[in-house]
């Protein structure tokens, strides 16, 4: 082999690591992705059970029902729709009724959302960006000036 043919091997083989590398990132990434929903965003869109989403909106009042030890379950509304919430864990401190909330988790077969994680707002001048939008579109929400 030449000098010519060495290097242009070596770059061949370079570039098909690289390439090998980056296409895995991009799969493990697109395995990760789990997509944000309102619960009227539900009811058009057809979400099977098990696959992993987030679903934002405010705690709805009354709803709130805490179990035995950590485990909780709550409603989720954007002020049309609701959707019935049940999470094993400790909530955030600020966790409360009519206050914004984001769950990432997955629905059961019986329409339940299992919530492995709960994000609420961390103090009174902020909503997560996109329950803010959401609610702002459907008038439900209106930031406080």
């Amino acid at each position: 082999m030449t000098r010519k043919q060495k290097r242009l091997t070596v770059i061949l083989g370079a570039l098909t690591f690289l390439g090998v590398a980056t296409g895995l990132t991009f799969y493990a990434l697109g395995q990760r992705t789990s997509f944000f929903y309102m619960p009227e965003d539900l009811q058009t869109a057809a979400v099977p059970a098990g696959q992993r989403i987030r679903l934002g909106g405010l705690v709805e009042s009354g709803t709130v029902l805490r179990g035995q030890g950590t485990d909780v379950a709550f409603s989720v509304t954007d002020g049309t729709e609701s959707v019935k919430v049940v999470y094993a864990g400790i909530l955030p401190d600020l966790f409360r009724e009519e206050q914004g909330v984001v769950t990432e988790g997955a629905f059961r077969e019986d329409g339940t959302f299992v919530a492995d994680s709960v994000l609420a707002k961390h103090d009174e001048n902020y909503m997560p960006k996109e329950v803010a939008e959401g609610l702002k579109a459907k008038g439900v929400w209106q930031e406080e000036q």
